[in-house]
């Protein structure tokens, strides 16, 4: 990590290690995708723009295997409300983890907020949560992509992502940004 709090690419990334939605628990060390392990993070269940993207994700999971791409969907939601959104959502083939911590939020450089009320799913937002993320990590655990966002909106799109990692994994392209000084 850089000095500013940014994962820096073709450097490892920290371990995570998180209990799953419907019982057991991941561990990013412990994955060896083809490719890459997708780590998605997401505001918690209380956040309608989650939902939908999460679904889309949901309904390109198997396109994202064939590639050699393996998702998980990671909040700081706690068991009740991973589990809700797991069901609730139809995520029945993404792995969904919960009870990332404020320090682990922070290890990988998101953006966290405090609760402000009601969302428009009638849900009150619990008192912090990590805003969305979309990271990928190589096999080896280096980061090879990284979208961190400051607000619910403006994430990558999930076709593109796709196409991105046809073309990177055809043409071996290499992770960028890796320069820090």
């Amino acid at each position: 990590m850089d000095p500013i709090g940014h994962l820096i690419p073709r450097q490892r990334v920290p371990d995570l290690s998180l209990p799953l939605a419907g019982g057991g628990s991941w561990r990013l060390s412990d994955q060896k995708p083809e490719h890459f392990t997708m780590v998605a993070f997401y505001r918690g269940r209380h956040c309608s723009v989650c939902r939908d993207y999460l679904g889309r994700l949901q309904s390109m999971h198997a396109a994202f295997s064939r590639l050699g791409v393996t998702p998980i969907a990671v909040s700081m939601d706690s068991a009740e409300r991973a589990c809700a959104a797991e069901a609730d959502w139809g995520l029945t083939d993404l792995c969904v983890a919960y009870g990332l911590s404020l320090p682990q939020a922070r290890e990988w450089g998101l953006y966290v907020s405090r609760g402000c009320g009601r969302t428009s799913l009638g849900l009150e937002e619990p008192a912090m949560f990590a805003e969305p993320a979309l990271f990928l990590v190589r096999p080896d655990h280096t980061l090879y992509f990284a979208s961190v966002q400051s607000m619910p909106f403006g994430r990558p799109c999930f076709e593109e992502i796709l196409h991105a990692i046809e073309m990177a994994v055809a043409g071996r392209y290499p992770a960028r940004g890796e320069v820090t000084e």
